[in-house]
C-alpha cells in the first residue's frame, strides 16, 4: 500500500501482516464505494478504510488509531442520516462485510454480525417462523438501529430492538474483546441497549426471537383533501389500539413518481388474521382510499414496504421529536406546510408508541422513551443537489412551525448533523449521567466520540 498522509508505511505494513480484511486508502480501487453511505449529502474522505472480517481485525485497526491519535468512525449498515459512519480525516472501521447469521430455533435466538441488514436477519429468522423487532426499511443495518433503541413493526407486542438484545460482542478502545450480557459486564449491556455507539465497536449481536411468521400489513392512502379527517380518525382510534398493531401515519407523496401528496396509514398487525380483521376495520373502512394494499404477508415483506422511498444515494435531511398528543391545531399545521414541500420524495410521518415499549421502566435500558405518544419523523429526501438549500430551509421552517407541540425528547437515531445543542439530554434524559460514567470507563479518551 502506498504512503498515506499521517501514517508511516511501516505502520501500514505491520497492520497488513495480520489484517484479514482489506485496507483501502484514497485512490485505491473500491475506496469511493466503501466511503459512500446511504445519505448522498455525506461526502467524506477517510485517510484509511479498514474493511474488517473479525474482532481481531477491529482490535488491530483500533490499535493503529490509538497509537497515532487518529479519529475513528464505525460503519455498520451506513444508514445513519448524520453520516457519523464516515470520518473526514481519520480511520473508518467498516463492518459491512461481517455478515454471519446463526439462528437457534430451539432457544429462539439469533446471533448476527454487525454488517447484517434487517432484511437479511428477517429472512434468516423467517425460515424458522421467527422474528424480532427491527427496522422500518429493510436495508438498514442492525447495528446502528439497535444501539440507538430500534423502533420497528413488532414493538407494540415485543418492545424495541434494544429490548430484545440479549448479548453483544465488542472491541473496546483499549483493544480488548469483550462479551456484554446479563452475566458478564451487565452495565455495558445496559448501555448498548439504546445508548448509542460510543462504548466500543460491536461486532455481533444476539437477539431474542418470537414466533411470528406472518402479519397483516400494508399501506392505505387518501387524497390530501382527506388528510385532516384521516389523521383525526387515526389519532382517536389509537387510544385503544391493541399491542399487536403497530401503525404510523402522516403525509407522503405517491410512490408512482407523480409527486401527488397523500395522507397515508402504514399498518402492521402481528395477531391472527381474524383478530387483525376486527382491529383494523375502523381504519380500513374510512373514506375511499387512493391506495389500499393491506393483506396477509410474510413478516420480512412488511419490512420492505418503504424501501423504495429511501433509495441509496438520495440526499437526506431529517428532523424529529416526540409529542404526547396530536391536537387539531397541529394537524392543520402539517397539512398546510406539507402542501409547500419542495420535493416529491419528502414525507412527514408520526410513529405511534404504545404497548410493550411503554411497559419497560425508563432506567431498565438506556432508552428513556417509554411514554405512550408519538414520534415525528420529518424526512426530506431529494435527488437534485441544486435543490438542497430549498429542502433544508423548508424542513427547518416546518419543524419550527410544529415546535410548540413537542416535548423535550428526541430519538437518537434520527438526529441530523446540526442537532447538537442539548441533543444528548433530549435523547437519553435521566439515563444520560449513567451513560456518561460507563462511557468514561470504557472509552476514557473519547476514541468513539463520533458515535456518541
Amino acid at each position: 500500500m502506498s504512503q498515506i498522509a499521517g501514517i508511516d508505511a511501516a505502520d501500514i505494513d505491520a497492520l497488513s501482516a495480520s489484517f484479514a480484511g482489506e485496507l483501502l486508502s484514497p485512490g485505491a480501487r473500491g475506496y469511493d464505494d466503501a466511503r459512500a453511505v446511504h445519505n448522498g449529502l455525506v461526502d467524506k474522505h477517510p485517510r484509511l478504510i479498514a474493511r474488517c472480517q473479525s474482532s481481531a481485525d477491529v482490535a488491530a485497526i483500533l490499535g493503529l488509531a490509538r497509537r497515532l491519535g487518529l479519529e475513528v468512525s464505525v460503519r455498520g449498515g451506513g444508514h445513519g442520516v448524520a453520516g457519523h459512519a464516515v470520518t473526514d480525516s481519520g480511520v473508518m472501521v467498516d463492518l459491512a462485510g461481517m455478515k454471519q447469521i446463526t439462528v437457534d430455533p430451539v432457544a429462539r435466538t439469533v446471533t448476527a454480525g454487525a454488517g447484517v441488514t434487517w432484511g437479511e436477519l428477517n429472512d434468516a429468522a423467517h425460515r424458522y417462523g421467527l422474528a424480532t423487532t427491527g427496522g422500518i426499511v429493510s436495508t438498514t443495518g442492525i447495528a446502528g438501529l439497535t444501539l440507538g433503541g430500534g423502533l420497528g413493526y413488532l414493538m407494540g407486542k415485543y418492545g424495541l430492538a434494544a429490548d430484545n438484545l440479549l448479548a453483544a460482542d465488542l472491541v473496546t478502545a483499549d483493544g480488548a474483546c469483550r462479551r456484554a450480557s446479563a452475566d458478564t459486564e451487565p452495565d455495558l449491556l445496559w448501555a448498548l441497549r439504546g445508548g448509542g455507539g460510543g462504548f466500543g465497536v460491536v461486532t455481533s449481536f444476539e437477539y431474542r426471537l418470537h414466533p411470528i411468521a406472518e402479519v397483516t400489513g400494508g399501506i392505505v392512502a387518501h387524497p390530501l383533501t382527506e388528510a385532516t379527517a384521516m389523521m383525526r380518525l387515526w389519532r382517536d382510534y389509537l387510544s385503544e389500539a391493541p399491542d399487536e398493531l403497530v401503525t404510523f401515519a402522516g403525509l407522503v407523496h405517491a410512490p408512482d413518481g407523480s409527486g401527488v401528496p397523500l395522507a397515508a396509514m402504514i399498518l402492521s398487525h402481528c395477531g391472527t388474521p381474524e383478530q387483525a380483521a376486527v382491529d383494523l376495520a375502523p381504519l380500513l373502512e374510512f373514506g375511499s382510499p387512493a391506495i389500499a394494499t393491506v393483506d396477509r404477508m410474510p413478516y420480512p415483506a412488511v419490512n420492505t414496504m418503504l424501501d423504495a422511498a429511501y433509495p441509496r444515494g438520495a440526499l437526506n435531511y431529517w428532523k424529529s421529536s416526540f409529542m404526547r398528543d396530536l391536537d387539531d391545531d397541529l394537524l392543520d399545521v402539517i397539512v398546510e406546510r406539507f402542501a409547500e414541500a419542495p420535493s416529491p420524495m419528502t414525507g412527514l410521518v408520526f410513529e405511534h408508541l404504545h404497548g410493550a415499549v411503554t411497559r419497560v421502566a425508563v432506567g431498565e435500558t438506556a432508552v428513556p422513551h417509554r411514554e405512550p405518544g408519538f414520534n415525528l419523523i420529518l424526512t426530506s429526501v431529494w435527488m437534485d443537489g441544486a435543490m438542497t438549500d430549498d429542502n433544508v430551509v423548508w424542513t427547518r421552517a416546518t419543524y419550527d412551525a410544529m415546535r410548540p407541540h413537542f416535548v423535550d425528547r428526541r430519538y437518537v437515531n434520527y438526529l441530523d448533523t446540526d442537532d447538537t445543542s442539548g441533543s444528548a439530554s433530549s435523547a437519553f434524559g435521566p439515563n444520560e449521567t449513567r451513560l456518561a460514567e460507563i462511557r468514561r470507563r470504557y472509552d476514557p479518551h473519547g476514541m468513539f466520540r463520533m458515535n456518541v
